[in-house]
């Protein structure tokens, strides 16, 4: 079970970006997904989580700026970053809370994938 990202880059500010993750193994449900960031010298923090009915929640700072959607099933969760700010300069990371059935048994796990860049020069 893991998650592949993509999509982070060097973008000037006002410009715009898109990060898109899937979810690939043996995974019985997504229970939601979403992307958490980690600039230099700061505390990983959440950016913005769709939970598996839709509902959406984001970190005031991106509010208005950033979109999150998801498509069930695809497995997959993509963030477009519009306007961005030399403060979104982190490295990106996706996650996702997961059911999985082994040995019939449901368990949720929280997985995570390889951090993306994302720099945004001023």
């Amino acid at each position: 079970v893991q998650l592949q990202a993509s999509g982070g880059g060097l973008v000037q500010a006002g410009g715009s970006l898109r990060l898109s993750c899937v979810a690939s193994g043996n995974i019985f449900s997504i229970n939601d997904m979403g992307w958490y960031r980690q600039a230099p010298g700061k505390q990983r923090e959440l950016v913005a989580r769709i939970s598996r009915v839709g509902r959406t929640n984001y970190v005031d700072s991106v509010q208005g700026r950033f979109a999150i959607s998801g498509d069930n099933a695809k497995r997959t969760v993509d963030l477009q970053m519009n306007s961005l700010k030399p403060e979104d300069t982190a490295v990106y990371y996706c996650n996702a809370h997961v059911d999985v059935l082994n040995a019939g048994i449901l368990r949720e796990l929280e997985i995570w994938g390889r951090g993306t860049l994302v720099t945004v020069s001023s």
